[in-house]
């Protein structure tokens, strides 16, 4: 709803369906960090805020030329981020009281920056073991052919075919 209502603000009135979609996925991704804790009301200022976030971000990496078609960037990195620095305000002990001790900003900051750290170097690894084994890119014949007709034998779209 408050992708929807984002949207409809930003877009003079549109509703923009994808953007609406992945505002939901958004918002499930920002309350997922922390399902135990939150209440009812917290819950929906979290998924509403990640559901924002997704309106905000997706034309923000479109004007830096990063090429995000599904938008699953700001849909799950983002939203996530987000989800995982809020969990400090959600977080009660109630449900289990001196166990861990109580989640901190800071401490979900270090969890952040270290995942991420971790996803680039592990993913550099693997793009690299890739790219020296069975290639990353298609051949230039590969491209003006269509990677869906090079890789499974059909053309995707037919009626825009030469």
């Amino acid at each position: 709803m408050a992708a929807m209502f984002t949207t409809a603000i930003l877009y003079k009135g549109k509703v923009d369906a994808t953007m609406v979609f992945n505002g939901a996925i958004g918002g499930l991704v920002s309350i997922t960090a922390e399902p135990l804790a939150p209440s009812m009301l917290a819950s929906v200022l979290i998924g509403g805020v990640g559901g924002v976030l997704v309106v905000i971000f997706v034309p923000l990496l479109d004007k830096l030329k990063i090429d995000d078609v599904v938008g699953a960037i700001p849909a799950h990195l983002v939203c996530g981020i987000w989800g995982t620095m809020i969990v400090p305000f959600s977080y009660t002990n109630a449900i289990a009281p001196n166990e861990a001790g109580d989640p901190s900003y800071l401490g979900q900051l270090v969890g952040v920056v270290l995942t991420g750290v971790f996803v680039m170097i592990a993913s550099s690894i693997v793009w690299y073991i890739l790219k020296l084994t069975i290639g990353v890119r298609p051949t230039a014949e590969e491209e003006e052919m269509g990677l869906d007709k090079a890789e499974i034998g059909l053309e995707a779209y037919p009626e825009f075919t030469k």
